[in-house]
């Protein structure tokens, strides 16, 4: 696992996500799956259960909100074909541009415009897919969310929402309490923690019809050791007072010693659900 990032004036992770850029209502976010570099496997397989899911035929109209880096929009892109509409919504500027340049180095019809998921700029009725990924983990109000993909998809148009539930989180080996508690602490310095398993009640609050929902456990490669972001927290723990220091020492000396010997995971289960817009 990753270091994270604060929401000071310039503080891209290497990533380029900012714990502003959803909700700056919000927490400092400790972590997101983006930084997660060595679950990456996962997260494209449960990306291709998105798409397959999806389904997204010729002359549809896609939308990917929170789009990022646009890889996902240039999916779509190709999908709709000349006839379809591909757009990725993205409030961070510095996102917005690199994604732009993505596209037309591949000479891609995508585009790109700016825009949160408190609000997308969009008429109701627009689109036949949505895609939504890695976002309400990040909101303080993730029914507005929710309530806005409803709005914007089509009668009969899907969307499939992605997030982490980091009530999921595991770290082995180490003390129980200890570990319980390092976890505890990234829990409660996080936005929206459990999104994960928050997301089909939330779309069907929405007015939508969930039909499937997939699942991966981002496991983080063992040749990682401890990495940067337990450590960080466990500090964070320590300084709450919730472990002491000489826990903490033990507990990264232990994940240190479980990556030598292959005796270690750390790990977090991302959702995926698809669900429909009644005709």
């Amino acid at each position: 696992m990753a270091p994270t990032h604060s929401s000071s004036a310039d503080n891209s992770s290497p990533s380029g996500l900012r714990p502003d850029r959803f909700d700056r209502a919000g927490r400092d976010q400790l972590i997101d799956v983006h930084d997660l570099q060595a679950a990456l496997p996962g997260i494209r397989g449960l990306r291709r259960w998105a798409h397959d899911a999806l389904a997204v035929a010729p002359g549809e109209s896609a939308v990917d909100i929170g789009s990022g880096t646009g890889s996902e929009v240039l999916v779509f892109a190709d999908a709709v074909g000349p006839t379809g509409d591909a757009v990725g919504v993205e409030p961070d500027p510095n996102l917005l541009a690199g994604a732009e340049h993505r596209a037309a180095q591949h000479d891609s019809p995508a585009r790109f415009v700016p825009g949160d998921a408190y609000g997308l700029p969009f008429g109701g009725d627009t689109f036949d897919v949505a895609l939504c990924e890695r976002v309400f983990q990040h909101l303080t109000a993730p029914e507005r969310a929710a309530r806005e993909i409803a709005r914007v998809l089509k009668p009969g148009g899907r969307v499939v929402v992605m997030d982490s539930d980091w009530g999921t989180a595991i770290v082995h080996p180490g003390d129980r309490r200890v570990v319980h508690e390092v976890i505890e602490t990234l829990i409660t310095n996080t936005t929206n923690p459990f999104s994960g398993r928050r997301l089909p009640g939330l779309l069907t609050r929405a007015g939508l019809v969930v039909d499937d929902i997939g699942s991966h456990a981002l496991v983080q490669d063992a040749s990682a050791g401890a990495g940067a972001l337990v450590a960080r927290i466990a500090g964070m723990a320590e300084a709450r007072r919730a472990i002491t220091e000489a826990q903490r020492r033990e507990l990264l000396a232990e994940l240190e010693a479980g990556a030598r010997t292959g005796d270690i995971h750390l790990s977090v289960t991302m959702f995926a659900v698809l669900a429909h817009k009644p005709r």
